[in-house]
């Protein structure tokens, strides 16, 4: 009896020791990612920095971080603008996205919707959330329950780049963020300056779609609303024609504007700009860095704000797509990446990513920073149009990236290159838009 009581009782504890074994195994299978032996939390955090000096600013954040906390360590990722969404949603579905994501406030409604980002509103110092303006938190706020997506920290307005000698001498009155042109001041503006086979204006619209939506914030344009039944609906208002409409006669009807750059990026409008060719360029803010750096010497150029669409503070009104830093939902150390993001978006912080990449915070505090506020390279411009910036119309619509791409954008090309007409241009945004948001709202 003792024989097979011993014998019993080796056999159980061989058993226990395999069932621990594969204890340790399971464990170590389901550890947290981003753990290890010496216990130091390694985060992911992917930029998108591009720029040199911007990327030098973050990785310097980045360091100085792992300076001062080795129990948590941050590893920097190097994305890019032109591939993150695909990559983002590739990550996502294989487990493998970054703890920290830095992404723009126009890419995060499917994400959000998705279940692939973490609800902020619990992770977030009341020190942060008081900061930014809650015009700025609508543009990362998604679903029934107001949750919080993304931190929008970076925004640009749209401004008009100006060539100051052919300003001067066209006699134009030079507007300012007080006295903004109106629509069509700027578009007579523009004929002033047309001469000698010069255009007054180039229109970069290779992406039109954001342009024309965002600038049709001034005029009340806005296209996009909410039905009763809180659904998305693209509805046409006489707000919604007036930058159209004045991109088109510039074009077709002023010959004031060159009908060679609707299909061009920014950048390609910059040689033409430095020769004279164009006496004003509609561009993002942060393409006064590639100015600094690619003006020939001697040229003397200026930062005007774009059209106002009526008087009062609400003619300068402008969408904008912030940049955002989220987290991923299955990030298994969410405090400590919330740690890391109100590091990096302390004011001081947040004034050097904004001068790296030639940019707005949205904070108030770093908004008033003195750097963010000199006449030099049009800085006090921008600054002063910050309170005219909201959220992009389209900003938290499910199937906007579809209508950009199939409906808008080939409407609008067509729209501008003299194809089609207003009212064609209508129907397709509307009948075909609504169509599409349809089907992500069934």
């Amino acid at each position: 009896m003792a024989a097979r009581r011993s014998a019993r009782v080796r056999a159980c504890a061989r058993a226990a020791t395999v069932l621990a074994l594969l204890a340790g195994l399971l464990a170590a299978c389901s550890a947290p990612r981003g753990g290890a032996p010496d216990g130091v939390v390694r985060l992911r955090f992917q930029s998108l920095a591009w720029q040199k000096e911007s990327v030098d600013a973050t990785k310097a954040l980045v360091a100085e971080w792992n300076a001062a906390h080795p129990g948590v360590q941050v590893q920097y990722v190097q994305g890019s603008w032109g591939s993150v969404h695909d990559q983002l949603l590739t990550s996502f579905e294989g487990g493998e996205a970054p703890d920290v994501i830095h992404d723009a406030s126009d890419d995060l409604a499917d994400f959000a919707y998705g279940g692939f980002l973490a609800d902020l509103r619990p992770l977030l110092s009341d020190r942060l959330r008081a900061d930014i303006p809650a015009r700025s938190w609508e543009s990362t706020t998604f679903g029934p329950d107001g949750g919080v997506y993304g931190v929008p920290f970076l925004q640009e307005p749209r401004v008009l780049m100006a060539n100051t000698a052919l300003l001067r001498a066209s006699g134009v009155r030079v507007p300012t963020p007080e006295a903004p042109w109106s629509w069509p001041e700027f578009r007579t503006a523009a004929q002033r300056l047309t001469a000698d086979g010069r255009f007054g204006v180039a229109w970069p619209l290779k992406d039109p779609v954001s342009a024309t939506l965002n600038l049709g914030l001034s005029a009340g344009g806005r296209l996009f609303h909410r039905a009763a039944d809180g659904k998305a609906v693209i509805r046409w208002d006489q707000g919604d024609s007036v930058v159209p409409a004045t991109v088109r006669a510039q074009i077709h009807t002023d010959r004031s504007a060159s009908p060679a750059t609707l299909g061009t990026g920014g950048s390609d409008t910059l040689p033409g700009f430095f020769g004279g060719k164009y006496a004003m360029v509609p561009l993002g803010f942060s393409y006064r860095q590639q100015i600094v750096q690619q003006a020939p010497p001697g040229f003397d150029w200026q930062v005007l704000p774009p059209p106002a669409g009526a008087d009062g503070p609400d003619g300068l009104l402008q969408g904008v797509s912030p940049q955002t830093l989220s987290i991923a939902r299955d990030s298994p150390y969410p405090k400590e990446a919330a740690a890391f993001l109100e590091f990096l978006l302390q004011p001081a912080n947040t004034v050097r990513l904004a001068l790296g990449d030639w940019m707005l915070p949205t904070g108030t505090q770093a908004l008033a920073d003195p750097a963010l506020r000199t006449a030099e390279h049009g800085w006090a411009t921008g600054a002063a149009l910050a309170q005219g910036l909201r959220p992009a119309p389209a900003q938290a619509v499910r199937g906007y990236p579809e209508w950009k791409d199939k409906v808008a954008t080939p409407a609008l090309q067509e729209f501008y290159s003299g194809a089609i007409g207003l009212a064609e241009l209508e129907e397709r945004l509307v009948r075909d838009g609504n169509r599409v948001l349809a089907r992500y709202q069934r």
